[in-house]
């Protein structure tokens, strides 16, 4: 095993980190200890990396144990990703304050943009999550982990395309997936595992790119291009002006009779670039 401390730019809440990851049922979540399990695959290997918070929101400090010495760079360099840790929050908090957004960023100061730990899982959660409320998502999620994924110490990595694409339909109807959502996750993995869908390649190439890659694959439309590219590759500047929680959580901020309509919308969202993800991600957090 090994150990190594981080330091990282004030603010930064990592409480409300594990507030929002402990929602999941496969986080290894230790609030008290401030203390997240990680599952990770570095050049294909499964790594368990222990993530602790050794400072606080006006000073962030962390220390990483983890095995596997020979992928040390490689790990941190991941989670440096996953945790937006290399991200300043001071400027984009500074940002928001000249907004409607004000009183928001003061009530959920430090809180960044945590991504998937995996990019094909994060297209396997997005598929996954389309068009289901988000308890019965996670449990869905849950089900598929621990029937396809494998356990090692005491955290559930998910499962490879290269497993998934095996698979048979009947095998996630089984689960409860619905016939059109089995189809989706399989042939995706299937084109994954033949080399004609690239997602590694993905992380270098413009949002419009992405999502001209994305949009032919069958089950993949404009909602979860939106969020491969927020929780999968950090891009810092997207609004799913589509999706039912923004409407609400602008809603209630705005004090509004109905919903905003897609004009109020984007009225609203000219105010908030270039940090869109980040107003997303505290509108959703006010409704949570």
């Amino acid at each position: 095993m090994w150990q190594q401390q981080i330091r990282v730019n004030a603010p930064y809440d990592f409480s409300r980190v594990l507030e929002r990851l402990a929602l999941d049922p496969l986080s290894i979540v230790d609030i008290e200890r401030q203390q997240l399990t990680v599952p990770l695959y570095i050049r294909n290997i499964p790594v368990a990396v222990s993530v602790q918070s050794i400072g606080e929101k006006s000073n962030p400090a962390f220390l990483i144990e983890a095995a596997h010495p020979e992928l040390k760079e490689e790990i941190i360099k991941r989670l440096s990703h996953i945790f937006q840790w290399d991200v300043s929050l001071a400027p984009i908090q500074q940002h928001f304050l000249q907004t409607e957004l004000r009183q928001l960023f003061l009530e959920h100061e430090g809180t960044p943009l945590i991504l998937d730990f995996d990019l094909y899982f994060c297209l396997v959660k997005c598929l996954i999550h389309q068009q289901l409320n988000l308890k019965f998502a996670y449990r869905l999620t849950e089900r598929f982990v621990k029937t396809f994924g494998m356990e090692q110490d005491g955290v559930w990595f998910y499962p490879r395309p290269e497993e998934i694409a095996k698979l048979e339909y009947d095998d996630l109807k089984a689960l409860q997936f619905s016939g059109k959502k089995a189809e989706y996750i399989i042939d995706t993995s299937r084109l994954i595992v033949e080399g004609k869908l690239r997602l590694d390649e993905l992380a270098h190439a413009a949002d419009e790119e992405v999502a001209k890659v994305l949009l032919p694959v069958r089950g993949i439309g404009p909602w979860t291009v939106q969020n491969f590219l927020l929780f999968g590759l950090g891009r810092p500047n997207l609004f799913p002006k589509a999706d039912i929680g923004l409407q609400r959580a602008i809603q209630k901020l705005l004090q509004l009779e109905r919903k905003p309509s897609m004009e109020q919308m984007e009225a609203l969202s000219k105010h908030w670039e270039p940090y869109l993800s980040y107003a997303s991600l505290y509108l959703w957090r006010s409704i949570e």
